[in-house]
C-alpha cells in the first residue's frame, strides 16, 4: 500500500480481487488562451495523415510549374520498361572477339622463359637471368677464391688474374679480398660479364 505526501496511507482506487481499470491517457488541453482550429488543428491523428494528398497530376506526367497549362501528352513521360535505342549516338561494335564481362583475358607473362631469356627475366631490372648461378660463384669464390676460380666462372678473366697474384705474392695473406668477394656475391645482387644478374 502507497502513502501519499502526507504519509498517509493511500486507498486504492480498486478493491482487491477486483481487476485495474485499463489505463487512459490524459486529456489534453490546449494552451491557456488558444483556441484550436478544428479544420486545421486537432489534438487526433491529423486529417492529413489519414488519406493520401490529391495533387492534381496524372499518373505518369509531370507538368512543370510556374507554366501555363500544358496539353496532356506533352510533359514528361514516364518511359517505358527496357533500354532505349541511342539512335546516332556510341554505337557498340559488332565485330571480333569481346571478353564476357568478369572473365580474364589471358596475356603473356613478360618473366616467362622465352629463346631471348632462357632462365627467366628480372623483376627488378627487366634483364634475362644469366646462365651462371649466383650459389656457384659465391662458393667457388669463399673457398677457392685464392686462386680466382669463382671470378674465373663470371667471367672476370682480369679480377681473377689479380686475384691469383695477390694472394701468391702476399704468401696468402691476399686471400683476405676473394673471401670477402665471395661474401659479397652470395649477400649482394653480382652481375656477370654481359651485366645480366645472377640467377638464384
Amino acid at each position: 500500500m502507497s502513502q501519499n505526501p502526507t504519509g498517509q496511507p493511500q486507498q486504492p482506487e480498486f478493491q482487491p480481487g477486483q481487476q485495474p481499470p485499463p489505463w487512459q491517457p490524459p486529456a489534453l488541453q490546449p494552451p491557456a488562451g488558444v483556441q484550436p482550429d478544428p479544420q486545421t488543428w486537432s489534438w487526433g491523428p491529423s486529417a492529413a495523415y489519414q488519406t493520401a494528398p490529391d495533387y492534381g497530376v496524372p499518373a505518369g506526367q509531370y507538368q512543370t510549374p510556374g507554366l501555363p497549362d500544358q496539353p496532356p501528352g506533352s510533359g514528361y513521360q514516364t518511359p517505358a520498361s527496357g533500354y532505349p535505342n541511342p539512335g546516332n549516338g556510341y554505337q557498340a561494335p559488332g565485330s571480333g572477339y569481346q571478353a564476357p564481362y568478369g572473365l580474364a583475358v589471358p596475356m603473356a607473362n613478360p618473366y616467362a622463359l622465352s629463346a631471348q631469356a632462357p632462365y627467366g627475366i628480372d623483376p627488378v631490372s627487366g634483364l634475362p637471368y644469366s646462365d651462371k648461378s649466383k650459389l656457384v660463384a659465391g662458393l667457388l669464390q669463399v673457398f677457392l677464391g685464392s686462386f680466382g676460380v669463382g671470378r674465373f666462372y663470371l667471367g672476370d678473366i682480369g679480377i681473377g688474374v689479380a686475384q691469383l697474384i695477390v694472394t701468391i705474392v702476399t704468401f696468402g695473406i691476399g686471400a683476405l679480398w676473394p673471401l670477402i668477394d665471395g661474401i659479397v656475391i652470395l649477400a649482394g645482387s653480382p652481375r656477370d660479364k654481359q651485366g645480366r644478374p645472377l640467377r638464384s
